[in-house]
């Protein structure tokens, strides 16, 4: 059967087939592009999230003509099967069975307006072989960006100690900071504490060592295991080295960050305008939508 007796068939002119045929193509077309702008920007940030990467992609998207919203972006990612896996492991990093002295809890209720005004530190795991290694990071609570860093085999103070120094040649600041973390034998240490007091660095910590007396710390963890795929095994220090710091150095200069009013850290931490938390927005108006959801 030829196109025009299938076209009476279905009450369509032949004109509307070849029309359907050409508005196919071209969605092909610019969904390819698509993909190739979504493959360029997971080279650099390989977890990163739909919500995101739209943010990212939204500039490029109408330099190409591309007129596609978040919905749909979701769409062609979850066809392709390009949506982000979150997965979670938590082995315990904390050793807070010591007799150094614990400090109280400083930030309860704290209102962070400005860079370098709060600085939260945590340790995670690195997996190499059958082994593990250490990451200790400080981050910055206002802007979001790693202030220091480092790699280390064993458990102990002197990895903290490294990153702390880190932070601190990358302070640029003498305002008052405060210096937050867990009640782990790392942060309690003689040389931790020292360099703190040293530098006229307030001494917080967690009063019972839960995830959620230090969310911002915790939550960075996250973002460099799935989105940067640091929870992998690596096959050597080596490796894992180069890998942690590519990481840190795209999270920092790349990542928009919702919390930074989709700046990056870096740019986030030496702007002078305040920061939107786009984050409590989106959420909120999840909350709405749902809520009237319900009510239909």
């Amino acid at each position: 059967m030829g196109v025009g007796p299938l076209c009476r068939l279905f009450g369509k002119s032949r004109q509307a087939y070849y029309d359907h045929l050409r508005h196919y193509s071209r969605q092909e077309e610019q969904e390819e592009i698509v993909i190739e702008m979504v493959h360029q920007v997971r080279r650099e940030l390989p977890g990163l999230g739909g919500h995101k990467l739209y943010k990212c992609l939204y500039t490029p998207f109408q330099s190409h003509g591309i007129k596609i919203g978040r919905d749909k972006l979701y769409t062609i990612l979850g066809k392709h099967k390009l949506l982000i896996d979150r997965k979670r492991r938590s082995p315990r990093t904390t050793q807070s069975n010591h007799w150094f002295r614990r400090y109280p809890n400083l930030i309860k209720e704290m209102e962070i307006v400005r860079s370098n005004q709060l600085w939260v530190s945590d340790i995670t795991y690195i997996c190499i072989g059958y082994d593990f290694n250490y990451l200790s990071l400080i981050t910055d609570a206002y802007s979001r960006k790693i202030m220091g860093y480092c790699l280390h085999s064993y458990l102990n103070a002197q990895g903290s100690v490294n990153a702390l120094k880190m932070a601190l040649k990358d302070r640029n600041s003498e305002a008052p900071l405060i210096h937050h973390s867990d009640r782990g034998v790392q942060y309690c240490s003689y040389d931790y504490t020292s360099l703190l007091r040293n530098n006229d660095i307030s001494i917080s910590m967690t009063e019972n060592g839960e995830a959620y007396e230090n969310p911002i710390a915790e939550r960075i963890n996250g973002i460099l295991k799935t989105e940067f795929k640091l929870n992998r095994v690596f096959q050597s220090r080596t490796q894992a080295m180069l890998e942690v710091t590519k990481s840190i150095e795209s999270y920092n200069h790349l990542r928009p960050h919702m919390s930074c009013n989709y700046l990056t850290p870096t740019v986030a931490h030496t702007t002078k305008e305040p920061l939107i938390k786009r984050w409590k927005n989106c959420r909120k108006k999840y909350k709405r939508t749902n809520k009237k959801l319900l009510t239909l």
